[in-house]
């Protein structure tokens, strides 16, 4: 696999805080020590990507209501062997919300999160490092419901912690606000 693209968007990184700067290490560690990073049957983690989708205003996010886990989260998911996480990225939202006008903020990572996935009937426990980019969308856009999804719904960052309290969302509505692309 070629990691050299990861590599290269994670030298260019600029953590929030003390706590960002080690998921970078912990980001920079997975890739180097795991040349199979991309690839979902990687049994300890894998890389995936997500779309952090705001409005023109950057009041609000997109969040989809996800299937299995009954969590309201952004769209993302497995990069299958692709090393280009920002077209995962963009190729899982477009998946997962039907939108078609999604615009990129930003070439560069917006965020970066290691969380932990419960075990499935196919997979064990294990770990997802979600490499995220910031894309603008039209709230009057028509949605479409995927498989992957319960709902999806347009959310005022500030009402967030009412939908999801988790502090990765809530860090990333914090970065919005101070976002200038």
């Amino acid at each position: 696999m070629h990691r050299q693209e990861i590599f290269d968007l994670l030298s260019r990184y600029r953590p929030a805080d003390e706590q960002d700067r080690l998921t970078l290490r912990r980001f920079q560690t997975f890739v180097t020590d795991n040349p199979r990073c991309f690839e979902r049957s990687l049994l300890s983690g894998h890389l995936t990507g997500s779309a952090w989708i705001v409005d023109p205003r950057r009041s609000q996010t997109l969040l989809t209501l996800h299937h299995r886990l009954s969590r309201w989260l952004q769209p993302g998911g497995h990069a299958d062997g692709d090393p280009d996480m920002l077209a995962v990225a963009r190729r899982e939202a477009r998946e997962e919300t039907g939108l078609t006008g999604l615009r990129l903020l930003s070439p560069l990572i917006f965020d970066l999160d290691v969380h932990p996935i419960p075990a499935t009937p196919t997979a064990p426990p294990h770990f997802h490092y979600d490499v995220r980019f910031i894309f603008e969308a039209d709230p009057a856009e028509p949605l479409t419901i995927s498989r992957e999804s319960k709902e999806l719904g347009w959310v005022v960052l500030d009402a967030l912690p009412q939908y999801n309290p988790e502090p990765s969302l809530l860090r990333m509505a914090r970065k919005t606000k101070t976002f200038s692309g």
